[in-house]
């Protein structure tokens, strides 16, 4: 069967290879608390850009924000002159919270995520209990992209890939040759996203990542976290179609899907829950707004006892 957003996508990837007026200029800012890049898409024309996978800072034990990591991305901003256009999650995070709320305050922006939202807002709504008052259609979000949605960031064309599997939700973002592409895959020397998550899927997420792997070898991908694996000493998050298909350790040229699918089950049953799981994923879901304050004015993080 014929994948239209795919072919689309990697005639973009081409037009924009071939001409560099429609190549993004790209900056990543790393969070080493979180181990996330949040990234800044723009066209160079037209000083537009896009902010991709924001952290605002959370200390877990005190329940403190604030909001060093997100100035960091407004000052890149300012000091070159650039106008969001779009404010982009690839999915709901489960290790850290959204300062999209921050920065479109700051900024301005239209906030984007995947349409599945609906899907992780209906199964962690029930989880935290969070009552008829939270609305669980994406309302939170001034935009749901669908799988194959096509947008601009001046004159940079984008187009939206709906990539289950490390949630219902995942999305990439190919961007002029850049591809955007959250929890799918890492570095190459570390492999895959987890997917055992409420409604994770480690055959999904397979056909997912060989739906990426169709684009042309050059496309540029940029990864939402490194860890770095061991013997590497330095963190690092941009690879390439052609290395990932020659040197992913999960998902290299020659796995097979019934392969992938019994080590990813494997692994997945080992991996301790994200320190920032119950925290993030409840104000994500809330496109990064903290819960309504209670009548004394606070906000408060509900922590499911005995539930996960």
């Amino acid at each position: 069967m014929t994948d239209a957003a795919i072919t689309a996508a990697a005639a973009q990837i081409a037009q924009a290879q071939a001409d560099k007026a429609l190549r993004p200029t790209i900056a990543g800012f790393f969070d080493e608390a979180t181990n996330t890049i949040t990234y800044v898409a723009s066209d160079p024309a037209t000083r537009e850009a896009a902010v991709i996978d924001s952290v605002l800072d959370y200390e877990a034990a005190s329940g403190r924000t604030s909001h060093g990591s997100a100035d960091r991305v407004i000052e890149y901003l300012s000091a070159n002159d650039l106008t969001v256009t779009w404010l982009i999650e690839t999915h709901a995070h489960a290790d850290h919270l959204s300062a999209a709320p921050y920065l479109q305050e700051k900024l301005g922006g239209k906030l984007a995520i995947g349409a599945e939202i609906i899907r992780v807002q209906d199964v962690f709504g029930k989880l935290f209990n969070a009552g008829s008052e939270f609305e669980r259609d994406g309302s939170q979000f001034d935009h749901l992209f669908t799988d194959g949605e096509t947008f601009r960031i001046g004159n940079l064309h984008g187009i939206a890939l709906h990539v289950p599997g490390h949630t219902p939700a995942d999305m990439a973002f190919i961007i002029g040759d850049a591809a955007f592409i959250g929890d799918t895959m890492f570095m190459p020397d570390f492999g895959t996203a987890r997917t055992d998550f409420p409604g994770g899927d480690a055959r999904q997420l397979f056909q997912s990542i060989h739906r990426l792997l169709r684009l042309p070898d050059e496309t540029r991908l940029f990864l939402c976290h490194d860890y770095k694996a061991p013997g590497r000493d330095e963190f690092a998050w941009e690879s390439t179609v052609k290395l990932q298909r020659a040197h992913n350790v999960h998902v290299h040229d020659g796995v097979t899907e019934d392969e992938f699918v019994a080590m990813r089950t494997a692994r997945d049953a080992n991996l301790a829950m994200p320190t920032l799981i119950l925290p993030s994923v409840q104000v994500n879901i809330r496109g990064g707004h903290l819960p309504e304050p209670e009548d004394n004015g606070v906000s408060y993080i509900k922590i499911p006892v005995n539930a996960v």
